[in-house]
């Protein structure tokens, strides 16, 4: 009997021990309780399952990407526990709730997002001087960071850290408090992604609809869209969603191709969409509904703009600009580019002179010294300058000059001061005087590539080769230094480069890397 009692005890042991194995994982949430002595600490999953952990003395800790103490945390913040394939925990790490900024000044960026608002141009509050859209603030495709390296030779780059998993894609990043935004694939679907900004840590993920395929490269184009506390994404196959940036959780999602009567585009929908107000605008391209305003608090219709001959999407995402007195939405179809009266969805101008038949992707630029539009595409076609003035039925486009040295593809183009920066297929950076047309030079050392500003300087970043920092200078090409992202994958690097809280960020497919900016 004594024998017996001991093999059931034993037996009782091993089953106990089994049934607490687990494979490696990951446990991320909002802290609802926290004790210093003992290290225990109670999280809330995004699924809403609550659980309890006691931290070991000898675990790594960290706030913020940094080693930290634990009497330090707060209810509210985000945290996320690592085990091993023993369920034993490996790793406890903690950030600031959205949209919180961290009471701990050895966390702090070197300059705060009041300091750098002194530098921004008049009109613009705090909220839009992050990088909280495609393109940033106003989508200017102008970062306002300052204190940058501004000699990579003496003082590259240092890469932090290289989120991986993000599945396939084209979606760049969008950046508000602690999370960054991007769009990737999971198994047959599309997914929106919350990411620590100072870890790389996947914080949420929430699919949205089957992935798009297609022989340029499988799942979403376009970038998140953050608002306050929601972030609105647009997937490749039209699935428009808006979710909450706490927590990942649904507000609402429509398909805006099947809602609007529209067919998809051959490579997929790439806009990402505006939200200006209270209204969330996108371009489907349908039967009376080229473009649409959408209430963003449900996805409710507030107006959709039939313009003349019903064109689909184009590849571009639109802005927003004030000419005569009209605030007005402007993109590029597949037709041409257009603008749209803000508060009717009235059609007021367009003009063709810069599209092709084939794709029309670099969003337009609004050179608002002169009231006009610079718009470009490729396949051989060139860019255009419009210039924008007020009429009697609302607004009236003059073409200024048209050029055949700004055959824009895909990455995008800057303007500052005058001057327009972007890539001329087939592989010359190059840069045109807005007042009369001329190009001032071309160079062709890094090749065809997308672009962004900061600090006087342009980022760009080559579809096949390197990373280049290139002087903002209207006379003459003058390069500061390049470096080669490891782990290329083999798809060619068509998301845009985003600079903003003193970092670059650089999506390639399944990779998210960081790296720092500022000058030591």
């Amino acid at each position: 009997m004594r024998s017996i009692s001991r093999l059931s005890v034993l037996l009782c042991l091993l089953a106990i021990s089994f049934s607490s194995r687990v494979e490696a994982a990951i446990f991320s949430g909002e802290i609802k309780s926290v004790s210093a002595a003992p290290k225990q600490v109670v999280i809330k999953s995004t699924q809403g399952k609550e659980k309890s952990f006691l931290i070991p003395a000898d675990v790594p800790v960290t706030f913020n990407g940094k080693p930290a103490e634990f009497d330090q945390f707060e209810i509210g913040q985000r945290a996320t526990i690592f085990t091993s394939a023993k369920g034993e925990i490996t790793r406890f790490s903690v950030r600031d709730a959205v949209g919180k900024k961290s009471s701990d000044p050895a966390n702090r960026p070197k300059k705060t997002m009041k300091e750098r608002n002194s530098a921004a141009t008049p009109g613009e509050t705090p909220e839009t001087q992050g990088w909280t859209q495609f393109r940033g603030p106003d989508r200017r495709n102008i970062s306002y960071e300052t204190g940058l390296s501004k000699d990579w030779n003496q003082n590259p780059p240092k890469l932090l850290w290289t989120a991986r998993g993000l599945g396939e894609g084209y979606s760049s990043v969008s950046v508000s408090g602690n999370l960054l935004f991007t769009m990737g694939t999971k198994g047959n679907e599309e997914t929106v992604m919350a990411i620590d900004v100072n870890t790389g840590e996947v914080v949420w993920s929430q699919p949205n609809g089957s992935v798009f395929e297609n022989n340029q490269g499988n799942g979403p184009r376009s970038t998140p869209t953050i608002d306050g506390e929601k972030v609105y994404a647009l997937g490749a196959n039209g699935n428009l969603i808006c979710l909450s940036t706490k927590d990942g959780n649904m507000e609402w999602s429509k398909n805006i191709l099947q809602e609007f009567n529209a067919r998809n585009i051959v490579w997929g929908i790439s806009e990402s969409p505006l939200i200006d107000g209270d209204q969330l605008i996108c371009t489907p391209g349908g039967a009376g509904a080229t473009m649409v305003a959408l209430k963003k608090q449900d996805g409710s219709l507030i107006w959709k703009s039939a313009v003349p001959g019903n064109p689909q999407a184009g590849y571009a995402s639109a802005i927003t600009i004030n000419v005569g007195g009209i605030r007005q939405y402007v993109n590029f179809t597949h037709a041409g580019v257009m603008g749209i009266e803000s508060a009717s969805g009235r059609p007021l101008w367009g003009n063709d002179k810069a599209a092709n038949k084939t794709a029309n992707c670099s969003a337009p630029v609004f050179y608002a010294e002169q009231n006009s539009i610079f718009y470009a595409s490729g396949y051989g076609t060139g860019g255009a300058l419009l210039q924008l003035s007020a009429a009697q039925n609302g607004v009236n486009a003059k073409l200024a000059f048209f050029t055949r040295e700004m055959k824009n593809h895909h990455g995008g183009m800057v303007e500052v001061d005058g001057f327009l920066y972007g890539s001329s297929d087939p592989n010359f950076l190059t840069c045109i005087n807005l007042s009369n047309g001329q190009t001032v030079w071309q160079n062709r050392s890094v090749g065809k590539g997308a672009l962004t500003c900061a600090d006087g300087h342009l980022y760009l970043r080559s579809e096949n080769g390197p990373v280049a920092l290139v002087e903002v200078n209207p006379k003459e090409y003058v390069e500061k230094g390049r470096f080669n992202q490891p782990e290329r994958s083999g798809n060619r690097a068509w998301p845009h480069p985003v600079v903003v809280d003193g970092k670059l960020f650089l999506r390639d497919q399944d990779l998210l890397l960081c790296y720092d900016l500022r000058s030591k």
